[in-house]
Parts: structure tokens; C-alpha cells; sequence
């Protein structure tokens, strides 16, 4: 059985940072892609940024230059490094990976006041 477990969500003014955190525990062989996703209310789930096994990463345009995704597979973790954050990134981050099957995290919430 796979758990994931975030932290690191809260409350910051616009242009505050924030870091989370994602750690993957149970039985696990290797973790292929690890990634997060957010979805603000009334609005669909959307990727965020991911990051594969071999380190390449991926993300939204909306973040690009602001938020930094990295792992450390010894510890099966995801972060998410947030900086300049705005109001609009406002919304409950979702840590999602890829092992044997796609499993998610409980969610986090973020909240950016103006």
C-alpha cells in the first residue's frame, strides 16, 4: 500500500514564498514521475510542474520562473519550491505520482491574500 503525505501549504501575502512537501511511503520498488497539481474552486485540476526518475522537469507557464520542482529519491519526496506567489495561485496542491500505478495526496491548501 502507497500513502502520500504533504506539508507546507498556508496562508502568505502576495509575493511570499512557500515550499512543499510530498513524501511517498509503503511498499515501493522506484517512483517514475512525481509531480503536483492544484485546483482552484469552481475550476478543473491542473498540472503544476512534474519531474521524472532522470530529473527532467516539466511546468505549467502560468509558474515558469517562480516555482521550482525537485526530488530526493533516497527519502521518496517531492518538493515544490514557491516564489513571487500571486492570489491566482491560490488552491488545494495535489502531490500525484507514478509507481506500478498513479496514486495522489490528500491535498494541501495555499492561500496567496493580495
Amino acid at each position: 500500500q502507497v500513502q502520500l503525505v504533504e506539508s507546507g501549504g498556508g496562508l502568505v501575502q502576495a509575493g511570499g514564498s512557500l515550499r512543499l512537501s510530498c513524501v511517498v511511503s509503503g511498499t515501493i520498488l522506484s517512483i517514475n514521475a512525481m509531480g503536483w497539481y492544484r485546483q482552484a474552486p469552481g475550476k478543473q485540476r491542473e498540472l503544476v510542474a512534474t519531474i521524472a526518475s532522470g530529473g527532467n522537469t516539466n511546468y505549467a507557464d502560468s509558474v515558469k520562473g517562480r516555482f521550482t520542482i525537485s526530488r530526493n529519491n533516497a527519502k521518496n519526496t517531492v518538493y515544490l519550491q514557491m516564489n513571487s506567489l500571486k492570489p491566482e495561485d491560490t488552491a488545494v496542491y495535489y502531490c500525484h505520482v507514478v509507481i506500478n500505478y498513479a496514486y495522489w495526496g490528500q491535498g494541501t491548501q495555499v492561500t496567496v491574500s493580495s
